[in-house]
């Protein structure tokens, strides 16, 4: 069992029995479930849309190399400038690069989930950069020392009150203050770091091949004031943001909105196609955009896995995710987690050390249902199990298991040898780490040849 695997069961065994974590949980969740068919009002035809969408995301990936090189093309035109990063190592390195030109004291950084991925906050804090969260959820978890919980609400676990509590304590406020009251403190402390800072990035939700842009959707403005104050702003996006068209934006706009948050349209929806121009009044004097592999490209070559390029990060597969609600989101110890999470993390960092998280799924096809994209999560769930035995990463024992219950299950006479209970102590006592984590298994008493073959003799 790999470190991660053990820190995986040990983190998820405390948050199941959490009684309160699974209130707050259930509180949010339900509040989104509540407004999410109001938003799919929206469409004639929802789907029809989904496989829309499907079908665009499909010739983006199957032909990224081509609009990757348009985007570059495009974007540069205009001024702004390309850097391909293959590691996250990489990455690092171009924005401190950046960083140190511009003598950059302080950043402030609009909700990424790729940021996240690299660790960019602790790279600019250990190279003495300031790097502030801007997204109000975001910068409630950076005062709490804590990642994301959710892709979409990154403070989805934690109450109005537990809110109050932790700006009482880092920052001083009343512990009685509202939510209206606390978000004006973020706001006033906020607005002073944007005319501070030199350099303001963001991620981005689109990558628009045809005019060279990126897109941001967002509900709180932060992302536009990080890239609109400071002086250079910095784009870090994974490669598989790519749709092929600007006009592709009228789908997927909505149907980011709705499945993201229940909304018809998110609040702040912007094209950024480079630094300001001669004629324009406004925006950074420089931008760049990092265009991130960090293993997408192994992905990619994958012809089963490749379908989860596709993910547009609304967070619908978490929602509705019954592992997801019991463990919560830190549990999974990566940077995404729930059903996509666990899809794209074995192969974007090793399937060794995180094969586990595949089989953290009751594979009830929830997350497949809701995908907006129709990503076959739970297929590719099982898809990873397959490649984790093919490539060795199973247990010895785990196989002698499963071969012995093949040949069991094969053989009828073996089948119908003993009743269920004989059945029941003679498995849950041979296979003891099956039930470790899991209810022990629970034979009829009778097999269905058994049954079928008295109901034949009557």
């Amino acid at each position: 069992m790999s470190e991660q695997s053990a820190t995986f069961i040990a983190k998820s065994t405390i948050k199941a029995a959490d009684l309160d974590h699974r209130r707050k949980i259930n509180f949010n969740i339900g509040r989104y479930n509540a407004v999410v068919p109001k938003g799919k009002e929206q469409f004639t035809n929802i789907e029809l849309a989904k496989k829309t969408a499907k079908n665009i995301k499909w010739q983006a990936i199957e032909n990224l190399d081509h609009y990757l090189l348009a985007f570059e093309t495009n974007f540069t035109q205009r001024g702004g400038k390309v850097i391909w990063a293959e590691t996250a190592e990489q990455a690092i390195e171009e924005i401190l690069a950046i960083c140190k030109t511009k003598h950059c004291k302080t950043v402030v950084k609009s909700k990424s989930m790729v940021t996240e991925e690299i660790h960019l906050n602790r790279a600019l804090e250990e190279n003495g950069i300031e790097s502030v969260e801007t997204d109000l959820g975001e910068y409630i978890q950076q005062l709490d020392g804590e990642p994301p919980y959710h892709i979409v609400t990154p403070a989805m676990h934690k109450s109005k009150e537990d809110v109050a509590r932790l700006f009482n304590q880092k920052l001083g406020t009343p512990p009685n203050y509202t939510p209206e009251e606390l978000t004006q403190v973020a706001r006033k402390i906020l607005r002073e770091k944007y005319t501070q800072a030199e350099i303001g990035i963001t991620g981005a939700n689109f990558i628009i091949g045809d005019i060279g842009a990126v897109a941001v959707t967002e509900n709180e403005g932060n992302a536009r004031l990080s890239c609109a104050f400071p002086k250079t702003h910095i784009v870090i996006v994974g490669i598989e943001k790519m749709i092929p068209s600007l006009t592709d934006l009228a789908l997927f706009w909505p149907l980011l909105s709705t499945f993201g948050t229940g909304q018809t349209v998110t609040v702040y929806n912007t094209i950024i196609a480079g630094p300001r121009q001669a004629n324009e009044t406004d925006g950074p004097e420089e931008m760049y955009v990092i265009l991130l592999d960090n293993g997408r490209t192994n992905i990619l070559k994958n012809p089963v896995q490749r379908q989860s390029l596709y993910c547009i990060r609304c967070g619908a597969c978490l929602n509705v995710c019954p592992v997801y609600k019991n463990i919560g989101g830190h549990a999974y110890g990566t940077t995404y987690s729930g059903p996509i999470g666990s899809v794209i993390t074995p192969n974007l960092q090793g399937m060794q050390d995180f094969k586990h998280l595949s089989y953290a799924s009751s594979l009830c096809g929830a997350c497949t249902e809701v995908c907006p994209v129709k990503i076959s999560l739970h297929e590719l769930l099982l898809e990873n199990r397959h490649e984790s035995v093919k490539e060795g990463f199973a247990p010895i024992a785990e196989k002698m298991a499963w071969k012995l219950w093949k040949l069991s299950s094969l053989n009828r006479r073996l089948m119908n040898m003993g009743n269920g209970d004989l059945k029941n102590k003679v498995v849950n006592g041979l296979f003891k780490g099956w039930s470790k984590n899991r209810s022990n298994l629970d034979f009829s008493k009778k097999t269905f040849n058994e049954m079928w073959k008295e109901r034949k003799g009557k």
